[in-house]
């Protein structure tokens, strides 16, 4: 009799299922295993983790050369939307199915974890500030053991264990989902305007359909609120909800939100998490009882046993865009993860992307609007401020008018914040004797100063050295100086300015976990701070009801290059950072620093005009059919030699299709060189209708490609670095 044959899919970077025979002492059924049982089976001489798939396992090999699953593992099965959705990504990105499997299956989570405890408050005061700081991180975290409590609230260990020895603190299982999420548990009171929204989206996951809707809604109009009632009506209904962020900066303030809304803290995932953590929250998340799960885009790989709603936060954002590896974009694939799971997707921002509001015009997506902020408060006055007829003095980079306005706005008690969308403290440095610059050797980029670690840093392969004393190019001494600004460098601007006014550094190297961003916040909101100065961390979803000024150091930064979304991106970002201002009663002021006021970005902002600037950006991209009014694709052809990537990409360039698409390149990259690599790149551009991928197939079966280059290809590209 011949042996049961299983399809096996295995976490790295093949495409296809391999054939394992099914010993009969593993049989759980009359003839085989359930589809998504995970397994462990060898591979070559080790033993890895794979998954039932739903393939028809291979006929043709014999028997006698195929190896028996070695064990079942005990862990819960990856879902049938789950595979389906694998299959879909891997087929639209191109990537190897085993590979994308990778983002959902990962060894170290597979064991059953202990049961665990974490810390909860039985008083809302304590009796000293170092205890009270406590109580105060603890309204941000979701039962932390220990060290997280200890850490967020900066105490030692010891605190902790003292109050609860005076018994401010109690101990509760932390096991995710132990403590259930109450859909009506407070709910808001809304807005006429923000109520029909609402129940429009209540409605929409109630239908147990596929629906996605864009809501569209001012800084400060109350999205979140709105779309936590489509939590809510999952939860009503049994499902789980899953909301993503574009930043894990963001989660500890969303977790304290959604735990005062629900009665409970949601599920976290995100890189920030320990090992034990991730174990914890993906057994919950795959056996049900965790409802509702925030976090970063790979939550999109987790094993949800009924997903009923997707919210995309922010979803214009560009961090939504999974560069490396799989290379997808969040935001799409949450809108095919819904249609799989026949789930309403909310899509949510202030600033729309072009791509889901021209799918709002076409009807794909139902279009929610909200055009106030809520509570009564006014939207900023926005106003350039042009850089030639007030610069800022010599080697400085605040113009006298915004010094001025921030001199009024502190002494007023009123907060403020400084926008500069660059981290370090300068981005060249140069030898003022020879004009050398300093560059990163392994990639095509300066190397970026970094004055509070005394060092040079290469922002993308992380190559780090100290300044050099003499000149490698004239020998100069000491003749290295630095040029352009950094937050570090406005910020030793600022502690020269005013003395006396109390500062804070938000970049994502200087707070680079969520609870040092929950520590920050309570810091801005208690006014121990009254100056903030920032990179884009700053710019999405921070409430601080008492900063009334925004000021943008360069507003002209994201204008430049060849990138055909550059203006769409600096008016959103801009945007953004303005929405910052003047959220309660006070009112806000913006002001930004610009060499180009007339600029079409600068008009509209000022004007608060970006459905009309959205508009024009769509005239200008439809007659050529750029995004989204067509397809493109990116081909990344890298090497280790120059000369293999430049016969690389000639190669590709002699077979390139001549039908239905436009083959631009090759050309050098921008990062010609990126960590040691160098690299060329060729452009596929191609009307909506027509599908990329078969092309391509065809495309790198035809081409004779040098084994030492590596193509990676990048479906709806939104870099083009």
């Amino acid at each position: 009799m011949a042996a049961t044959r299983v399809a096996v899919l295995l976490p790295y970077p093949f495409d296809r299922a391999f054939a394992y025979t099914l010993p009969d002492a593993l049989v759980t059924t009359p003839d085989t295993l359930p589809k998504g049982t995970i397994v462990t089976v060898p591979l070559g001489k080790r033993m890895v983790p794979g998954v039932v798939w739903d393939d028809p396992p291979d006929a043709a090999m014999p028997d006698q050369r195929l190896k028996p699953i070695a064990a079942i593992i005990d862990a819960p099965t990856l879902p049938a939307t789950l595979r389906r959705f694998i299959d879909w990504v891997a087929n639209y990105t191109m990537a190897p199915r085993g590979e994308v499997l990778a983002l959902a299956l990962k060894s170290n989570l597979l064991d059953r974890p202990p049961d665990r405890f974490g810390w909860a408050a039985t008083s809302a005061t304590a009796t000293s500030p170092r205890r009270q700081a406590v109580l105060d991180a603890l309204a941000t975290l979701d039962r932390p053991d220990t060290a997280a409590l200890a850490a967020a609230a900066g105490v030692s260990p010891g605190t902790v264990r003292a109050m609860a020895d005076a018994g401010l603190l109690t101990q509760i299982r932390r096991d995710p989902g132990a403590a259930r999420l109450d859909p009506d548990a407070a709910p808001p009171i809304l807005s006429p305007e923000q109520t029909t929204a609402a129940d429009a989206i209540r409605a929409s996951i109630a239908a147990k359909a596929f629906s996605v809707t864009l809501l569209e809604g001012v800084t400060g109009s109350g999205k979140t609120e709105i779309y936590c009632e489509a939590v809510a009506q999952a939860l009503r209904q049994g499902r789980q909800a899953l909301i993503l962020l574009p930043e894990i900066a963001l989660s500890t303030q969303f977790t304290a939100r959604l735990a005062a809304r629900f009665g409970a803290a949601p599920t976290l995932w995100h890189s920030g998490l320990s090992p034990a953590t991730r174990r914890a929250n993906w057994h919950a998340i795959a056996n049900g009882t965790a409802q509702l799960v925030l976090g970063a885009r790979s939550a999109l790989f987790l094993p949800f046993t009924d997903l009923g709603a997707i919210i995309v936060d922010e979803e214009h954002e560009a961090a939504y865009k999974q560069e490396d590896g799989v290379i997808y974009h969040a935001r799409d694939m949450a809108v095919v993860r819904a249609r799989l799971s026949a789930a309403g997707c909310i899509l949510a921002s202030a600033t729309p992307s072009l791509e889901s509001a021209i799918n709002a015009e076409a009807g794909r997506y139902r279009h929610l609007t909200l055009t106030a902020r809520h509570g009564g408060a006014a939207m900023p006055a926005i106003e350039t401020l042009d850089l030639r007829l007030a610069p800022p003095p010599r080697g400085k980079f605040l113009s006298p008018v915004l010094i001025e306005a921030l001199t009024a706005t502190i002494a007023a008690g009123g907060q403020a914040m400084l926008f500069l969308n660059r981290r370090g403290y300068a981005p060249l440095t140069l030898c003022r004797a020879c004009g050398h610059r300093v560059t990163c050797p392994n990639c095509t980029a300066w190397l970026v100063e970094h004055r509070a670690r005394i060092s040079l840093l290469c922002h993308h392969c992380g190559h780090t050295e100290r300044q050099p004393t003499l000149c490698p190019f004239c020998s100069a001494e000491h003749s290295f100086v630095p040029i352009g600004p950094g937050v570090e460098r406005i910020a030793e601007e600022v502690a020269e300015l005013f003395p006396g006014v109390r500062h804070i550094v938000m970049a994502s190297d200087v707070i680079t976990t969520p609870e040092q961003a929950a520590a920050a916040t309570r810091a801005i909101i208690a006014h121990d701070v009254d100056l903030i100065i920032g990179t884009q961390m700053i710019a999405k979803a921070w409430h601080f009801p008492d900063l009334t000024l925004v000021g943008v150091v360069d507003a002209d930064l994201g204008l430049g290059g060849g990138d055909l979304r550059a203006g769409e991106r600096s008016a959103q970002l801009l945007h953004q950072v303005a929405g910052r201002a003047g959220r309660a009663a006070l009112p806000g002021r913006v002001i930004l620093q610009t060499f180009a006021p007339d600029h079409p970005v600068m008009r509209a902002l000022c004007a608060g005009d970006l459905s009309g600037f959205r508009a024009a950006e769509a005239a200008l991209r439809e007659p050529g059919h750029w995004p989204p009014f067509g397809r493109l694709a990116g081909l990344i052809v890298s090497a280790d030699q120059a000369e293999i990537a430049d016969a690389a990409a000639n190669a590709l360039a002699r077979t390139a299709p001549t039908e239905e698409v436009i083959v631009l390149g090759p050309a050098p990259a921008p990062f010609a060189m990126l960590r040691g690599r160098h690299r060329r790149r060729l452009l596929l551009r191609a009307p909506r209708a027509v599908a990329l991928q078969p092309i391509i197939r065809a495309w790198l079966a035809r081409a004779t490609l040098p084994r030492a280059a590596r193509i990676d290809i990048d479906i709806d590209p939104i870099s083009f670095l």
